[in-house]
């Protein structure tokens, strides 16, 4: 017995430590240094939550900006299934999702270039990423346009506004955060 219990004694040392002391400093830390990053990094209009910086929504109608597609089981972006497809490009189903998709796009967005950007045909890796390059907006700009009955112009300079420098220049590109894009739009009247 002798031998046992310096040995319980470092295991309830440790596991009060790891177990409660840590998280509570942590969660206490994070709340008064980061709190909107802690709780979520929620987007709130008019006192109602509508949706999370970080999880992208399932946008289909013409006058939205659509994401990136999401590989997540029963719903799109649904972040209790994060997770990617799982398909390599050796695979042929993966070809025939891709080729699919440049189809929908492609008839969704007849006045667009017909290259389809690469981010808006494959699912990024958590299946819920939010967030778009310009280059992928701008592609999609004269449907939404159209759509709004809004000029190009006006829902370009929206993008611009709503695009978020990389923290640091040479590293990363641009992004675009699509739900709150998809927000001011709801906001713009046509002329």
């Amino acid at each position: 017995m002798a031998i046992l219990r310096p040995a319980l004694l470092v295991l309830i040392l440790l596991t009060l430590i790891t177990g409660g002391v840590y998280p509570l400093v942590t969660t206490m830390l994070g709340q008064w240094w980061f709190k909107d990053k802690a709780n979520g990094s929620l987007i709130i209009d008019k006192g109602q939550v509508r949706g999370s910086l970080l999880i992208g929504q399932d946008f289909t109608a013409a006058k939205y900006f659509h994401g990136r597609p999401s590989a997540t089981a029963d719903s799109p972006y649904n972040p209790l299934a994060s997770g990617g497809s799982n398909l390599g490009v050796s695979n042929p189903a993966l070809d025939k999702r891709i080729q699919e998709r440049v189809k929908i796009l492609r008839a969704a967005n007849p006045q667009a270039n017909p290259a389809v950007p690469v981010e808006l045909l494959t699912a990024s890796g958590s299946g819920l990423d939010g967030q778009l390059s310009p280059q992928a907006i701008a592609w999609q700009t004269p449907r939404v346009a159209q759509a709004r009955n809004l000029s190009i112009e006006q829902v370009t300079r929206l993008v611009a506004e709503h695009s978020t420098p990389p923290l640091v220049s040479f590293i990363g590109v641009p992004v675009v955060n699509i739900v709150q894009l998809n927000m001011a739009l709801d906001t713009l009247q046509a002329p």
